[in-house]
């Protein structure tokens, strides 16, 4: 099991971040695909036709986004935590993606930095 942090810069301000990444139509708008979303801790989520699926822990709005990633049988939970700050870009995200499998662990960074913030990044453009 691995851990990855990161931090982004995305141009537009925390609170239309917040609700790019907890809205389904929004989501659809900057991934192009379903999803099913609720910012009502202990609900289930899917991502990009169910390629990313999970819960949803805790919700602070427009500040912090924690989340249950599933990869199969795990002996620990692999926790995605998403902060939003302002920046004078617009917001800066800091990332923190906990207990990734090893054998994930590569294609989910990629994920991160080409499909998820840098999908976000490209649509806030």
């Amino acid at each position: 099991m691995k851990d990855y942090k990161k931090y982004y810069i995305i141009s537009a301000p925390p609170e239309d971040v917040y609700l790019a990444l907890t809205t389904p139509a929004t989501l659809h708008l900057w991934t192009g695909e379903n999803a099913e979303m609720s910012t009502e801790p202990g609900s289930e989520f899917s991502l990009w036709e169910g390629s990313i699926v999970g819960k949803n822990l805790e919700f602070i709005p427009d500040e912090m986004i924690v989340q249950q990633w599933y990869f199969g049988v795990q002996s620990e939970e692999s926790v995605v935590t998403i902060k939003l700050h302002n920046h004078d870009q617009g917001t800066s995200v800091e990332l923190r993606h906990t207990n990734i499998p090893d054998e994930a662990y590569d294609e989910i960074i990629e994920g991160w930095d080409e499909m998820y913030f840098g999908s976000l990044s490209e649509f806030y453009e």
